[in-house]
């Protein structure tokens, strides 16, 4: 049994330590959408270079959560946390020092490998290392202080952008590291999943299913071209899938185990998530551009603006998930995404000169709303609705699927919207493919409420445990990983 206190300074210091690690993924999840505008002109980047600026984090970090957290459960999550801590860093000074587009976009791709070593080991090692009767209290800390990350990322983003320049960005990331990487070495104790003596790691299944999703990914941002390497990249990357689909099925120890989709709660849990984070995605990517490009909010001005909607889910979020126990998770995961589409269709109001105060603190502060009504109680239901054994993989399916959501948006949402190659840079034509993109994003959270209406039933005892009510996450659920026994 785990011995550490929560008042003790080792305590103390193992909760800095994965605060510090879980909050340089999210940071980068939210601060570099601000920036694109600026990297665009600085680097003479296309539309597409700035989607893939964003998608190549999210590739390598969708396709290989799952096995980063298995790396961790059977190699040590502490030792597999350190690497991820140092990989992250030496890929975000790669991002930084960038000349060009194309380096930045393959320093990103190896940030999303380092992010996906170290994101699964943030909160197992606080359920790993702290003595019970604090866990609680403790995961309800690291849930907080992460929700303050992400409300604070877009400003911070903004800031640096305006001030030092947007290549602090992924620079800031060194100095965290730097910190962050000593104190797990010397304070946090190694732990190990009970896997950790079984077979060998899918391997195959990891590289087959991040493989699909950036095949996927490229046919979509570049099929505006028609080409016949778009068409050969998206049937490569189904037949990808369909491989992913058989290893899996067919392996004694598979990475995503199908038979967890026998669970019809899993299931429709999952496929809301889909939709709304798709949504999320999309707006997050195109609102930071819109009020640059549009609107002609500096850097600066277009992070604050953004705050609203995550300082209200980590205001709310307890409530939320309190409520959701106990009138189930049906209503919410209903009305949660209808607030959320009226949100972006509020945002039809914003664009030149828009006002802040009348044009965009509205909508988003009704998204901010539908993002507390939804997002404790989906990742909650999504935990009950398997066994308590496998908690962890459905937390790690949930996460990596609304990641997987968010890439696919933002790479399908622009070819929809028929925004051009050079459309960023042009205020008239970004405008008029925004007002397209919005009521699709609209119609997509439609899709997911229907879905949660016609498919999602209260379950069994709810997920009680801080982490499922109290956090301020916008890309992607918390993701709980490892052993949850006393």
């Amino acid at each position: 049994m785990p011995e550490v206190r929560l008042a003790s300074p080792q305590g103390r210091w193992i909760l800095l330590t994965t605060v510090l690690g879980s909050s340089m993924a999210m940071l980068d999840s939210t601060v570099v959408n601000v920036a694109l505008p600026t990297i665009g002109r600085d680097l003479g980047a296309s539309l597409a270079a700035l989607q893939w600026t964003v998608n190549a984090y999210m590739v390598t970090l969708a396709g290989l959560i799952l096995l980063g957290g298995s790396l961790g459960d059977r190699y040590g999550r502490r030792k597999v946390f350190v690497i991820g801590v140092v990989w992250f860093a030496a890929a975000s000074l790669l991002c930084g020092l960038a000349p060009t587009p194309g380096v930045l976009i393959a320093a990103r791709a190896l940030q999303g490998v380092g992010g996906a070593l170290l994101t699964p080991g943030s909160l197992a090692l606080i359920q790993a290392s702290f003595h019970p009767d604090d866990r609680g209290r403790a995961i309800g800390l690291w849930s907080g202080f992460g929700g303050i990350g992400a409300a604070v990322g877009p400003f911070l983003g903004g800031w640096l952008v305006s001030g030092p320049g947007w290549r602090w960005v992924f620079l800031l990331n060194v100095p965290l590291a730097l910190l962050c990487a000593p104190v797990a070495l010397r304070h946090v104790p190694e732990s190990a999943g009970e896997d950790r003596a079984h077979g060998p790691f899918d391997v195959l299944g990891a590289v087959l299913g991040a493989l699909a999703l950036a095949l996927v990914t490229y046919a979509l941002i570049e099929a505006r071209g028609g080409s016949p390497a778009v068409a050969l990249a998206a049937v490569a990357g189904l037949l990808a899938a369909v491989a992913f689909w058989h290893v899996e099925k067919r392996r004694p120890d598979p990475m995503l185990p199908l038979d967890v989709f026998a669970s019809r709660q899993f299931t429709a849990v999952n496929l809301v998530t889909l939709c709304v984070y798709a949504a999320f995605g999309g707006f997050f990517f195109l609102t930071a551009l819109q009020l640059q490009v549009v609107s002609g909010y500096s850097p600066l001005q277009a992070g604050v603006s953004l705050l609203p909607t995550t300082a209200l889910m980590l205001l709310f979020s307890a409530r939320s998930g309190a409520l959701a126990d106990r009138i189930g998770p049906r209503l919410p995961l209903t009305a949660g995404p209808l607030l959320c589409a009226a949100a972006m269709l509020l945002m039809l109001r914003v664009g030149p000169d828009a006002d802040y105060v009348t044009d965009v603190l509205p909508a988003l502060l009704v998204m901010g709303a539908g993002m507390v009504t939804l997002v404790a109680p989906l990742t909650a239901t999504v935990l009950a609705s398997v066994d308590t054994a496998r908690a962890g993989l459905a937390s790690g399916i949930n996460n990596a699927a609304a990641r997987a959501a968010g890439l696919i948006a933002v790479a399908a949402l622009p070819l929809l919207a028929g925004m051009g190659p050079e459309a960023y840079r042009s205020a008239a034509a970004f405008d008029a493919a925004f007002r397209r993109a919005m009521p699709v994003c609209a119609g997509v959270l439609v899709a997911g409420a229907a879905l949660a209406l016609a498919f999602v039933r209260r379950p069994g005892p709810g997920c009680r445990r801080p982490e499922c009510r109290t956090h301020g996450w916008v890309t992607a659920p918390p993701l709980e990983r490892g052993d949850r026994r006393a």
